[in-house]
């Protein structure tokens, strides 16, 4: 029985199109053997956690240029513990 590998979701939020460093980001973990799910640019904080619950994601790795970080994960986490998947 072969173990799952790990899955993360590789997320561009706002307005920022810049997806360069995502996207490079996404291949080296691709290339570490974890599976890698590229939502592309503009994404909403509800867009993000509903694709992580969706493909049972183990870890969302978010992309911010503008240096709004701060609001895009208190939104996300807020919204995962909302839905039970803070896990």
């Amino acid at each position: 029985m072969s173990e799952r590998r790990i899955r993360v979701i590789v997320a561009k939020p706002g307005l920022d199109g810049h997806d360069r460093g995502a996207k490079v980001v996404a291949r080296a973990l691709r290339d570490a053997g974890m599976e890698v799910i590229y939502t592309g640019l503009r994404q909403t904080p509800e867009s993000i956690v509903e694709t992580a619950i969706q493909e049972d994601a183990d870890a969302i790795g978010v992309s911010i240029l503008s240096g709004a970080h701060e609001h895009y994960f208190s939104e996300i986490i807020k919204l995962l513990k909302e839905k039970s998947a803070e896990d």
